[in-house]
């Protein structure tokens, strides 16, 4: 363990420390700390109230995040004049200003330029068709025909922006601050603070997936008993030394956790007021419970053979992606706040198709559009999706113009994400870019809008989430998105 979680969890207690080392307990440092934290909540009387005057509509959240940079419009936005003038600069086509030729005449800004600066103005046409989904007709592209088939319940929400065009706009959105800007708590490590979690066996908030280097933390100045921690969709080993390691039993165990619990007790007799004491004599008890409750969730075997299908588990395209999905639902059956699954994590990310888009995009949805679509599909027939929001988001979109032959460059100034479940209104579309997808034309929103409304709709208020000491900017707390909400 970390140092820093060392002394968290341990304080002054060393030879009790070294004899949890000594019997292997085996309870990652994070998830520890984490649940450290939960008690913390519910024991510190004096903290101020975090929660708005109305009642939540949402228990949970689970944060799909796509790494590397979605195209709006070969997913959700999808653009027929890209392909209608595809070649043609766009200084040839009808979109351009006549008096600035290379600028469009929607332009919200003064340029047109990308990532690192560069032009992409020659329009590269749409590599895959589209149709409209569900009774509410909303268009979106061939590659999500599962996600297309629940049209009904999603609001896509079509006019994002954004300000870091390079890929620490993934922290951006997560957090609502560029990266440079310093160290500043996720969303997931907000709901963390404001709500804790319903259940005393799990933490409230949980990462799935791989996280690039400068995206790991999330709870930075709230301290590192906010961060997710970390989960692996293994029975065997789904957190580090989260399994009982040999030769000690839960009898073993049991014997361990009493004895050390009665020396804590003990001091606390001394030292009554010991407030952090308490809640770590607690946490001890949990993190105990979690080697039984964590590799209970990752057991599907009771899940049926109807459900596996659902979800893709049955088959390797879809297995993966599919197992977390499934996860993602189990976890919120029990209680969890706050579940963020990264796909596609490691370098750029893996939807960054600056070469190769049709390739690129058509294997990742290939991978994610039946298992979300699974989720959405299996939340709502167990009565789950209406407390629980979905949000289906990505750190920017990609150039209507082309970078070399094939590609699509990063795009900020307009692009998609949707929401569905926890009152979210379904079957609608919400703002909108231009003809060509380049800016966002209608009904702007900055990534902290998406924050605003996920905690409008969890009961709680933001602008109550605040550290002495840290004042907090008005466009870090956002404004919920009133129309698309129930």
């Amino acid at each position: 363990m970390q140092a820093d979680h060392r002394e968290c969890c341990a304080g002054s207690f060393g030879s009790r420390r070294m004899f949890l080392s000594n019997l292997r307990w085996g309870c990652a440092s994070l998830a520890l700390t984490s649940l450290l934290a939960r008690d913390r909540l519910l024991v510190a009387e004096d903290k101020p109230s975090v929660l708005s005057a109305k009642e939540p509509k949402a228990k949970s959240v689970i944060w799909l995040f796509m790494n590397g940079g979605v195209s709006h419009m070969e997913s959700f936005d999808p653009k027929p004049k890209l392909s209608e003038f595809a070649g043609k600069t766009i200084a040839e086509t009808p979109f351009a200003d006549v008096q600035n030729p290379d600028k469009l005449k929607l332009a919200r800004v003064t340029v047109i330029n990308d990532a690192n600066g560069q032009q992409r103005n020659t329009l590269y046409p749409l590599q895959v068709g589209y149709r409209k989904y569900g009774e509410s007709g909303i268009e979106m592209s061939d590659w999500v025909p599962h996600m297309g088939s629940c049209a009904d319940d999603l609001a896509v929400i079509r006019s994002m922006w954004t300000t870091d065009d390079n890929h620490g706009a993934q922290t951006q959105f997560h957090s609502g601050r560029h990266m440079l800007d310093g160290e500043f708590p996720t969303l997931g490590a907000w709901v963390h603070y404001g709500l804790g979690s319903a259940n005393d066996n799990l933490p409230s908030f949980i990462s799935i997936g791989n996280r690039e280097y400068w995206n790991v933390k999330d709870g930075h100045y709230l301290g590192p008993e906010h961060d997710a921690v970390p989960l692996r969709i293994d029975p065997k080993n789904p957190l580090d030394f989260g399994i009982r390691a040999e030769p000690w039993n839960e009898n073993d165990q049991r014997i361990g956790l009493e004895l050390v619990n009665r020396w804590n007790q003990l001091r606390g007799e001394e030292y009554p007021s010991d407030a952090a004491l308490a809640a770590r004599i607690r946490s001890y008890e949990l993190a105990f419970r979690m080697q039984s409750s964590i590799p209970e969730v990752l057991n599907f075997d009771s899940e049926t053979a109807a459900i596996h299908q659902l979800y893709g588990i049955d088959q390797p395209a879809t297995r993966d992606f599919g197992m977390q999905m499934l996860a993602a639902r189990r976890l919120v059956e029990r209680g969890v706040r706050f579940i963020q699954v990264q796909h596609g994590a490691g370098g750029a990310g893996a939807w960054d198709a600056h070469g190769g888009l049709k390739n690129n995009h058509e294997n990742n949805f290939r991978a994610v559009d039946k298992p979300i679509a699974g989720l959405l599909q299996d939340l709502k027939q167990r009565g789950l999706l209406e407390s629980t929001i979905v949000l289906f988001a990505t750190e920017f979109g990609r150039t209507p113009g082309t970078q070399g032959s094939d590609g699509r460059d990063h795009h900020i100034y307009g692009f998609s994400v949707w929401m569905a479940g926890g009152g979210i209104r379904g079957g609608m579309v919400h703002g909108a870019t231009d003809e060509i997808g380049f800016h966002a034309v209608e009904n702007r929103h900055y990534v902290t809008d998406v924050h605003a409304t996920i905690l409008k709709q969890l009961g709680l208020d933001s602008r109550k989430l605040e550290i002495p000491g840290r004042k907090r900017l008005d466009i870090d707390h956002g404004k919920p998105i009133d129309a698309i909400i129930a």
